[in-house]
């Protein structure tokens, strides 16, 4: 079973702080499923603005944090280089079940559905404890940098 540390992961991807939200990465099933971990804390900085007083993660953080699991998997996984950076083509249905708060430990997990001309489609599901939070269908491709 493959696992990732922060250091690993940073091997993979190029988002550094404030926006890599990604700590651990466990591999469930080999080329399949994967599961990744974030620690999300008072001090991320998009607490200071979402909302003052009130701190709610982004849902579109939530959607960007279950798409960096999945590409430095992916990356290493499928062996993609260092040139190449995962890229977005797409995001269906997605839901945000409840809200994610300070102290939380975001649990994702992912499944690929099928991987045709170089476009990977994976289904993701983020849950707090085991409650539901965020779930999407999400598309994504590799490119040169």
């Amino acid at each position: 079973m493959l696992v990732m540390n922060i250091n690993d992961i940073m091997k993979v991807l190029p988002h550094r702080y404030p926006f890599l939200l990604v700590d651990r990465i466990e591999e469930r099933e080999a080329g399949v499923k994967v599961t990744g971990f974030k620690n999300v804390t008072i001090n991320e900085p998009f607490f200071q603005g979402h909302f003052p007083g009130h701190p709610i993660m982004p849902g579109v953080l939530l959607i960007e944090a279950m798409a960096q699991v999945f590409g430095a998997y992916i990356a290493v996984f499928d062996s993609h280089g260092p040139d190449q950076v995962t890229y977005f083509v797409g995001i269906d249905n997605a839901r945000f079940r409840k809200p994610v708060l300070p102290g939380d430990v975001l649990r994702m997990e992912l499944e690929m559905l099928s991987k045709r001309r170089g476009i990977y489609q994976f289904v993701g599901k983020t849950y707090v404890g085991e409650t539901l939070v965020a779930e999407a269908e999400l598309k994504a491709t590799f490119a040169n940098k």
